[in-house]
């Protein structure tokens, strides 16, 4: 069996998945699958995809489903997935030559059941890291202690243990199609540390169709999942009180979206829900103002 699975979530990216395909083609290290989830496509990324099967280059798998969002495809991607590691390239997104070398190699050197998985870096295409690369003076962390204990900031490679990943699935909510993707991490977070890994591991394209530059309609959209997803937040035991208010303020924001007015009785910090609230509202006022005239 492969050590390893990297997944790919795609909807209507022909265009630009042969870029992933490529890299995982020329990885020197050829332990891996590639499971394609393709998230309801109507762009030729089936037939694309075969063709690169009849290669027989690497391994690929390719599952379609309806349309569910990024999130509806890592559950997918979960519940296939029978490889003791995988990790998740974004279908604008491709790996460096060596990364599941690099991957690989460090498992099996400091890898174990007592930790999760391995953060690596994410880095632009001309090859500049983003964000800041990750502290050198320790071994492990969790993910959200790098960015709010270590000053850590930018995307990074999350590598995980699958029978870990296949635990907490993101809920569904009719009509929405977004739940934070962090939600699981830091649920694991809560009982295991991770490797840090200053390499490379992915190189990334931000293009104009992705999801990092529409945030502000995400919220709009999705306000069930990010309400979901802030009041996950304000349950972690590790976290600070600025930290819970701001997601306090979110959660104020989303609730109104969705005209729950039952807010106050379902938070898990209620006296800081009530300081938020003003907040709350005019944190949706600016989103509501912003992609009005976006």
């Amino acid at each position: 069996m492969k050590k390893l699975t990297v997944f790919t979530p795609t909807y209507n990216r022909a265009y630009c998945l042969g870029k992933c395909y490529e890299s995982l083609v020329k990885q020197t290290c050829k332990d891996f699958i590639w499971l394609i989830i393709d998230d309801g496509s109507s762009d030729g990324t089936k037939e694309l995809v075969e063709s690169w099967k009849k290669e027989n280059k690497i391994d690929i798998k390719y599952v379609w489903q309806q349309n569910m969002g990024m999130h509806g495809a890592h559950n997918t991607a979960y519940e296939l997935i029978d490889t003791e590691l995988n990790v998740c390239i974004d279908s604008d997104d491709y790996m460096p030559e060596q990364a599941v070398e690099k991957i690989i190699s460090m498992w099996e050197k400091d890898g174990s059941n007592k930790i999760s998985g391995l953060i690596g870096l994410d880095a632009h295409t001309e090859g500049t890291i983003i964000g800041t690369k990750l502290p050198g003076q320790i071994e492990t962390s969790t993910l959200f202690e790098l960015y709010n204990k270590y000053g850590v900031t930018g995307d990074k490679k999350l590598v995980y243990r699958t029978e870990l990943t296949k635990l907490y699935p993101y809920p569904l909510f009719q009509g929405e199609k977004y739940v934070g993707l962090a939600y699981k991490y830091y649920k694991l977070d809560q009982k295991y540390k991770m490797l840090l890994m200053n390499e490379v591991l992915c190189c990334v394209e931000y293009l104009e169709d992705g999801s990092s530059l529409n945030m502000l309609r995400q919220y709009l959209k999705n306000p069930k999942g990010f309400a979901f997803y802030r009041k996950e937040l304000m349950k972690l035991p590790f976290a600070s009180n600025s930290f819970r208010f701001r997601q306090a303020i979110h959660f104020v924001s989303s609730s109104i979206m969705t005209k729950n007015w039952q807010f106050l009785k379902e938070t898990p910090q209620k006296t800081m829900t009530i300081f938020a609230i003003p907040l709350g509202i005019l944190l949706y006022l600016y989103i509501s103002s912003k992609t009005r005239t976006a």
